[in-house]
């Protein structure tokens, strides 16, 4: 009856994990069958019951049951696979929990986020995500969870079940159409905030159209769910990791490609101190199904994320969702607060909607031959496309070298230690291409461990590293010349403290931010400069969220060079951040120069390079006033330039 969600879903998925060679880098979970006091922690006795009865139903009897669902198939095996669906999910949260593993994806069928206390929905039995929290909260004793839903259906019985529960957090995107699209509900909707103590903690944000891709979801995290998550500071997160809102699927016929969950993953990764566990929801599209869960599972491993592709600007219609969702969350979170809000009336969807009413629909043949052909085309399509974005992982993580008056030993053991370039060698170098720039001797010295380790970087033999210099100004303009002559064409470098700013002459091929707490006068030539201000504290989020971040991701470069100097407005648990949330970009080339060689910041910059989790925030003080309409000038100065800034403040598209 059913001809989608099909067992082929998870061997598919399980052949193209062996095929990456990621399934032998995995600890093996066993599961199990989750047990009825767990499934009755969510669901009614009655529902147990009816499921239970199934097993020795013929098929008419199986056929009479499910039509008292939507969207519902029975059969005898079905109860059975539902509590190993159950079982495997509390697995990997006690895995998780107890710090067996770091995180981890339970690839389950059938799936759970449409099924309600007393009733089956939307080929799912019991929900395995909403066990999984009031488990987590039951056994380890946690008083915040976050779900993130980022299957193309609205996960409305998870949303039941925790709308009155201020401990959960649960965010959800899907597929809307102005409530045209299943399970076509007025509460799917952005105004659907939560009841009761649940206020504020249900966020629904609606795509009104199909198509959405890479940077529209990437928006959505940026300017509604990292800083609410930040601000909600969950001590676990859950994801119901639907895949039918990627590209080619008949249910979500949406355009984000596979790379865009690793980002997604990357981003979730720095919450929670890094416990998170993804459970297998939807997904349709076999291809673009196993291809997705291998980009999750790569990234949950520490790989280097690779490039995202596509045009980095959100459509108009979902910055008109992201506004509404943020207008009418604005009463229960600090981060808004300050911000600019205001409801908008979808017009560029509505006028859709009409045309599509006054269409005569194909037949079914007609749509079965051209779906067909539409998944065929998306294999084809994804075969090149994961051909052009994967590339071969560079053997090791992160390269310092030997100095740091003999405290690199106090790095954290994954560091690599790489020989400093000959004396000989750089001064032939500085004197060649750099001699304007380096005026003294103690400068010239360090410049032995930087390059060496930049060359690391440049050639892909590393991915990431970490240097120390006397002068991290003329180091960085070394460094940034050195890589535009080596072939890189788009360099993001960000300042962090009070120094100096060499201008540089490379034509456009640099993006300069710097976060510092004078404004110093700073001439660059042929490039941007964007000055932040005191970005410290709290402010942080809303200057990395809403500034850094979508600009970063609107500029897309290959390397990422990170400057931290004297004087500096960031803690250092807020640089270790900011050094985690930058390797999302350019296959994670990330070449960090520290002036201040105190080696608590060493450490915690090194720890962030190799892929340790984030250091915890503690409680979220909301930003200043000053500081929120600071970032929001920025913003709407360079929004015309930087696509991705356009889901916040004032729109011009």
């Amino acid at each position: 009856v059913c001809d989608i969600e099909v067992p082929e879903r998870l061997s598919f998925s399980y052949e193209q994990l062996k095929c990456y060679h990621l399934v032998e880098r995995c600890v093996h979970v066993p599961a199990r069958e989750g047990s009825e006091e767990e499934i009755l922690l969510v669901h009614s006795s009655e529902h147990l019951e009816v499921a239970k009865s199934t097993q020795t139903m013929n098929e008419e009897e199986l056929k009479r049951v499910s039509g008292n669902y939507d969207a519902f198939f029975f059969h005898p095996n079905t109860y059975r696979c539902a509590r190993l669906a159950v079982g495997a999910t509390l697995q990997l949260v006690d895995a998780v929990m107890s710090g067996k593993v770091c995180n981890g994806m339970a690839l389950v069928r059938p799936p759970g986020h449409h099924s309600q206390r007393n009733a089956a929905n939307g080929f799912c039995l019991f929900n395995n995500v909403a066990i999984a929290a009031e488990y987590a909260k039951l056994k380890y004793g946690l008083q915040r969870i976050l779900i993130v839903d980022w299957d193309v259906h609205h996960g409305q019985g998870t949303q039941y079940i925790f709308e009155e529960d201020p401990s959960v957090l649960y965010f959800s995107w899907h597929r809307y159409e102005h409530q045209e699209f299943w399970p076509s509900l007025k509460e799917s909707d952005y105004d659907a905030v939560g009841l009761g103590k649940g206020k504020g903690f249900n966020i629904n944000l609606p795509w009104n159209k199909v198509g959405m891709g890479n940077s529209d979801y990437l928006a959505a995290f940026f300017h509604v769910l990292l800083p609410m998550a930040f601000e909600f500071d969950p001590e676990l997160v859950l994801v119901s990791s639907g895949y039918d809102s990627g590209i080619g699927d008949p249910e979500g016929q949406m355009s984000a490609t596979p790379e865009v969950f690793a980002h997604l993953t990357h981003f979730l990764m720095q919450l929670a101190n890094g416990k998170l566990c993804v459970i297998l929801e939807g997904g349709y599209h076999l291809k673009s199904l196993s291809e997705s869960v291998c980009m999750t599972v790569k990234t949950l491993l520490g790989d280097p994320v690779p490039e995202i592709t596509g045009e980095m600007a959100p459509c108009l219609s979902a910055v008109e969702s992201i506004q509404n969702v943020r207008a009418v969350h604005k009463p229960y979170w600090k981060w808004l607060m300050y911000e600019d809000t205001s409801f908008l009336q979808n017009l560029s969807t509505k006028s859709h909607l009409l045309k599509k009413a006054n269409t005569n629909p194909s037949t079914e043949q007609e749509s079965k031959m051209t779906n067909n052909d539409e998944t065929v085309k998306v294999e084809r399509f994804l075969e090149l496309h994961m051909k052009n974005i994967l590339f071969p992982v560079p053997p090791i993580k992160t390269a310092t070298t030997t100095d740091y008056g003999g405290s690199a030993h106090l790095l954290p053991v994954p560091v690599h230690l790489v020989k400093e370039m000959d004396k000989t060698e750089i001064k032939a170098l500085v004197s060649g291409f750099y001699a304007d720039l380096v005026k003294e001797d103690k400068t010239l010295l360090s410049l032995g461990s930087m390059l060496a380790i930049l060359d690391k970087i440049l050639k892909k033999e590393v991915c990431n590293g970490i240097a120390e210099s006397p002068t991290a100004a003329v180091s960085v303009a070394v460094a940034l010349r050195h890589s535009v002559r080596f072939g890189f064409q788009r360099v993001l470098c960000i300042f962090v403290g009070d120094m100096q700013i060499i201008p540089n002459t490379e034509d456009g091929k640099i993006l300069m931010i710097h976060i510092c707490e004078k404004e110093h006068f700073t001439f660059v030539l042929n490039s941007f400069l964007l000055l932040l201000k005191d970005a410290e504290g709290n402010d942080f989020f809303s200057a990395v969220l809403g500034f850094i971040l979508p600009v970063a991701y609107s500029y897309q470069p290959n390397l990422t060079v990170i400057a931290v100097g004297p004087n500096r407005s960031l803690g250092i648990s807020e640089i270790s951040l900011l050094f985690a949330l930058l390797q999302g970009l350019a296959e994670s080339r990330i070449f960090a120069v520290i002036e201040d060689t105190e080696i608590n910041l060493m450490q915690s910059v090194a720890k962030a390079l190799v892929g340790a989790s984030t250091p915890h925030f503690g409680v979220y003080v909301p930003p200043t006033q000053e500081k929120v309409n600071k970032i929001k000038i920025l913003r709407d100065q360079f929004q015309q330039e930087w696509k991705m800034l356009q889901c916040s403040g004032k729109l011009s598209i």
